[in-house]
């Protein structure tokens, strides 16, 4: 099979990239057959590019056609598959992949980042990783695979592993940096993990003192996520001075980050701040403004910039419902909530979830109308969650509604045994109403399920 330079400017290869529709694409491709270019590697390419954007089944049907198509046609092949089509066909690109003799160093970074979509294609990309190890030569001089597993193995979770193989990169580029920074933002989001948080920003200042990169925008919203799980407000600030003093934009990404950032620690007018002098806002934008309004009680604010999201015509869409009755639920306004509630569907055509009845839930429970709560856990459409029933059990808690309190125990031991908050809640309710033998029975039956109370913690900066 060949590819002779002379057909690299045919006609045919400026339409194909053009091509829209299944019926265009096979024009072109009787056009290929015609003129000969069905024995040429490069045009080839370019239709299997195209084709398996349009239809991925015409595309592997032109592909079983050619006999004996070179690593070139397989590799294209599979890296379109994964970009287009991300998880719901790496089968395909793994099919594919078992099917080439000696797969070369472009053959691998497509495979690896299929393997970190979905916890089941994980031992994939081990098994990958070995093959690497095995087959090319020499690994370490290949930059674009070890950076394809570093990605991977930051994917999987496995930041040490990730780390040590970025270590061993000679130079690496901005996306590697960045796809290690975000890792460490990630990890620790969700839990205080001030290790993680002080491993993002050594790496940080690396790669400012690195003379290769620059840090660019993906990296300081990296590292401004990191500052905002761990609470770390100086180091955001740092960040934000940084992206002044360097003339980075304030995107929506990076704009999105700071707002989210300042309002965890506190700091809900640099929030506004930087949300005022934003030029562009999207529905992320607002979200997090009205996030950040909701944690800190100002409910009726968080309503007027979910008015002003729709006044600007932007669509709401899953977080936006879930932050904005929950800012509902923090500030007692109940007929605000439940009318926002109640729009998901009549206006936007949004089917509520599980997060969105939990919401619900929480924003009649903490208004001690439990009743209503239990009524509207009833009639979910799905199962209840174990967020859903944590958050029953503390409105019963707080209105001393033993019953009900008892009825979430009896739902949350279904889903966590080890977790110590529903407990102490429940011998909170006991406490309460004076049942000081159920309180005791109440610790008997954390020792029995093994269960300790975790201290609380503070982090002071």
């Amino acid at each position: 099979m060949t590819s002779p330079s002379t057909s690299n400017n045919h006609r045919c290869l400026n339409l194909i990239s053009k091509c829209k529709t299944l019926d265009n694409l096979k024009q072109i491709h009787g056009q290929f057959l015609t003129i000969g270019f069905s024995h040429h590697t490069f045009p080839l390419s370019k239709l299997l590019l195209s084709s398996s954007t349009v239809c991925l089944p015409y595309a592997l049907s032109i592909f079983r056609r050619i006999s004996n198509p070179s690593v070139f046609l397989y590799n294209t092949l599979i890296s379109s598959i994964v970009s287009n089509h991300q998880s719901t066909q790496t089968h395909l690109a793994f099919s594919l992949y078992a099917q080439i003799s000696r797969p070369n160093e472009f053959t691998y970074p497509s495979l690896f980042k299929a393997s970190g979509f979905h916890p089941r294609w994980h031992p994939h990309g081990r098994a990958l990783h070995a093959h690497v190890l095995k087959l090319l030569e020499p690994v370490s001089h290949d930059r674009f695979v070890q950076a394809a597993l570093v990605g991977f193995y930051a994917n999987c979770g496995k930041l040490r592993a990730a780390r040590s193989l970025f270590d061993r990169i000679t130079e690496p580029d901005l996306a590697t940096w960045n796809t290690l920074l975000a890792a460490y933002a990630s990890e620790g989001e969700g839990e205080i993990n001030l290790g993680l948080h002080e491993e993002c920003l050594r790496l940080f200042l690396n790669m400012r003192i690195s003379p290769c990169v620059r840090p660019n925008e993906v990296s300081l919203v990296a590292l401004m996520k990191s500052s905002a799980g761990s609470g770390d407000l100086c180091g955001g600030v740092w960040a934000h001075v940084y992206l002044l003093k360097c003339n980075l934009s304030l995107n929506q990404f990076v704009g999105t980050s700071l707002i989210d950032l300042y309002s965890k620690c506190g700091c809900l007018s640099f929030a506004r701040k930087v949300f005022d002098e934003m030029h562009k806002r999207d529905t992320l934008c607002y979200n997090a403004m009205i996030r950040g309004l909701a944690v800190h009680g100002f409910g009726q604010v968080a309503i007027g910039f979910y008015k002003n999201l729709i006044a600007q015509g932007l669509a709401p869409d899953d977080a936006t419902f879930v932050v904005t009755i929950s800012a509902c639920s923090h500030s007692g306004l109940v007929d605000e909530g439940l009318q926002i509630f109640n729009s998901m569907t009549a206006i936007y055509g949004i089917e509520p979830k599980v997060e969105h009845y939990g919401c619900l839930v929480d924003l009649l429970g903490r208004s001690g109308r439990l009743e209503e709560a239990e009524e509207c856990i009833k009639k979910m459409p799905m199962k209840p969650n174990a967020m859903l029933w944590r958050s029953f059990l503390g409105s019963a808690q707080i209105h001393n509604d033993l019953e009900r309190g008892e009825i979430a125990l009896e739902n949350l031991l279904g889903f966590e045994t080890e977790n110590s908050g529903k407990y102490v809640l429940l011998s909170n309710i006991y406490a309460g109403v004076d049942r000081w033998d159920d309180v005791e029975k109440t610790r008997e039956l954390m020792k029995d399920h093994r269960v300790n109370k975790s201290p609380g913690i503070s982090t002071i900066n």
